[in-house]
């Protein structure tokens, strides 16, 4: 089943078939957000996700930092992540035109960092996602 249906800008329809979201900062008892903070969360949600797909590729949508002014810690700058970690399995046609479109299809999961808990969909899920490069990231599997 489907959870939801997204258009990439390569007018590409991806089906999102498995989802986890996660607080960015939840479970975080000392320090603050910061770059070394930040690229530990990454790594670890990277880590999560191809333990989780371990014959799906996984790609990164580079999520967008914010630089309040605040004072400079030990770790550096504060640096803010969107308050809500994603971790997604898409699914697609096959790429290959080769392929029987009955037996293969196209997956790849990806990582990505929005606002809101909202479930994207459409043309309204956030611009990183809908620009993921489908047919250079994803590999199709037969059925």
């Amino acid at each position: 089943m489907t959870l939801a249906r997204l258009v990439l800008t390569s007018g590409r329809s991806i089906d999102l078939s498995e989802l986890w979201l996660s607080s960015t900062y939840g479970g975080m008892l000392e320090g603050y957000p910061c770059k070394p903070v930040n690229e530990m969360k990454i790594k670890g949600l990277l880590q999560s996700a191809e333990r989780g797909f371990p014959r799906t590729p996984v790609h990164l949508v580079p999520p967008a930092r914010e630089y309040p002014d605040q004072y400079a810690g030990a770790f550096g700058p504060v640096e803010v992540l969107p308050s809500v970690a994603c971790v997604g399995r898409f699914r697609s046609d096959a790429m290959n035109p080769a392929h029987d479109p009955v037996l293969y299809r196209s997956d790849l999961t990806v990582i990505w960092f929005q606002p809101t808990t909202q479930v994207p969909s459409g043309c309204d899920a956030e611009a990183g996602l809908r620009e993921v490069a489908w047919d250079e990231l994803a590999q199709d599997y037969e059925l």
